[in-house]
């Protein structure tokens, strides 16, 4: 029986993957890791962090020339999901365009997640 094909677990988008290349670039060796962690009033919060090295659960993605990682508590919140770095007349940063994302605050720094279910 053949396996259906994997999603791709995260996707960039032409200005994330150039300035993920350019802070690599500064920081020198090592990655840059994405996930989820609790907190805000929404419930949830994206986070990215310099690390060392991979967990050994942890998602390798290579998209658009750049590789990153996602943390391995966080593959069923961001299954799906593309990175953008946005950058207007007051702030620059990185947005993650989730489909499992079902509410957000206010102010955006928090949000809610619906994980995907295991038979999707």
């Amino acid at each position: 029986m053949a396996r259906r094909p994997r999603p791709k677990l995260v996707s960039l988008t032409d200005a994330a993957a150039a300035r993920i290349a350019d802070i690599m670039q500064d920081k020198g060796k090592g990655y840059l890791r994405v996930g989820v962690t609790n907190g805000g009033c929404a419930g949830m919060e994206y986070v990215m962090d310099y690390v060392a090295a991979p967990e050994p659960l942890d998602e390798l993605v290579e998209d658009r020339g750049v590789r990153i990682l996602v943390d391995a508590k966080a593959v069923l919140f961001l299954l799906g999901s593309t990175v953008d770095y946005e950058t207007t007349l007051l702030h620059e940063k990185f947005v993650f365009l989730n489909p499992n994302q079902t509410d957000a605050c206010g102010c955006g720094e928090s949000v809610t997640i619906v994980p995907v279910a295991a038979d999707a």
